[in-house]
């Protein structure tokens, strides 16, 4: 009896012998999508890009990865520990410049752009009982301003200093991810959180069915102090269990970036089929609804990855 090994020898030199080739399997490509923390946009928005990916494009394996967000995203992709990864555009743009204090050591040279997505509004929620009515009212009051040196922390720090304030004027600065940031409001150990999300992020929707909240105001005077990527924005009434009115706030757009080492038909796949698949991608979470293709290139603040260039060259865009 041949063993195992021995009959697939015979096999081999049996196709050799009538000419045969043995083609080797097709090499696969590996997507490793960074995102954020699984209570935001980032992750559930990763998903399914992964899944659309994963069915879409031939010979690719797909990975979601949950992080601290846009400043751990972009270092990592500058490290090929990535090759996709959703970023606030503020943080994209000082990643670019490589400004230390928002947390790049040097210029990320190798990050390329992909397309600009949906708009992260900046939504501050606080307990109802805290008192919170207004943004000059944190003062003296415990607000958690997202993980230290996340892209969310750098847009409470803008906002901060375009208000005219400092972390020095609450009484406690939690650096906590959005489910935490919740978790310590619900036990009263915190009276109110600033998150940089998608509208509808799940973290608040559990706030605000759990207690009473207040969504928090930011006023026209700041928003117009912090000038761009920052623009003026409405939180809609009802987004939120016991919101009853439209609340004004600023937003930022998101992009969707990638490296240079990613090979250029990869960089066009995975435009390509992000525009082609946004029904899906709705699904994975309602803030791809506000993903459109004419919006693509706007406020772009890195080089586009050629790949995604010539997706764009073909659709008429450049």
């Amino acid at each position: 009896m041949f063993s195992i090994k021995r009959r697939s020898l015979v096999t081999l030199m049996a196709a050799t012998a009538m000419g045969l080739s043995l083609a080797p399997a097709k090499a696969s490509e590996f997507v490793n999508i960074l995102t954020g923390g699984t209570s935001g946009v980032y992750y559930p928005l990763g998903v399914g890009l992964s899944k659309i990916y994963a069915e879409k494009i031939d010979g690719v394996r797909t990975q979601v990865q949950s992080t601290k967000a846009s400043v751990e995203n972009l270092n990592l992709l500058q490290q090929g520990k990535g090759e996709l990864a959703l970023a606030l555009g503020d943080s994209v743009k000082l990643a670019w410049e490589g400004d230390a204090e928002a947390g790049f050591k040097a210029p990320l040279d190798k990050l390329r752009g992909i397309s600009a997505v949906y708009p992260n509004y900046i939504q501050i929620v606080a307990s109802k009982e805290s008192g919170i009515a207004n943004f000059a009212d944190l003062k003296g009051k415990s607000l958690s301003v997202g993980a230290a040196k996340s892209g969310t922390e750098l847009n409470a720090r803008k906002i901060f200093e375009a208000a005219g304030m400092s972390y020095d004027d609450l009484s406690k600065t939690e650096y906590l991810p959005f489910a935490e940031s919740v978790e310590l409001i619900k036990n009263r150990q915190l009276d109110a959180t600033l998150q940089s999300a998608g509208l509808g992020v799940s973290s608040i929707k559990d706030l605000s069915t759990s207690i009473d909240i207040q969504m928090v105001a930011v006023p026209s005077d700041v928003v117009d102090a912090l000038g761009a990527p920052y623009i003026s924005a409405t939180i809609p009434a009802g987004t939120y269990n016991g919101q009853d009115s439209d609340v004004q706030t600023v937003a930022v757009v998101n992009f969707l970036v990638t490296h240079s080492d990613v090979s250029d038909d990869l960089a066009y796949e995975m435009t390509k089929q992000l525009f082609e698949n946004l029904p899906e991608l709705e699904a994975a979470h309602n803030a791809a609804a506000q993903i459109k293709l004419e919006n693509a290139l706007k406020g772009m603040p890195v080089p586009l990855h050629p790949g995604a260039e010539r997706y764009y060259k073909e659709k008429g865009l450049m």
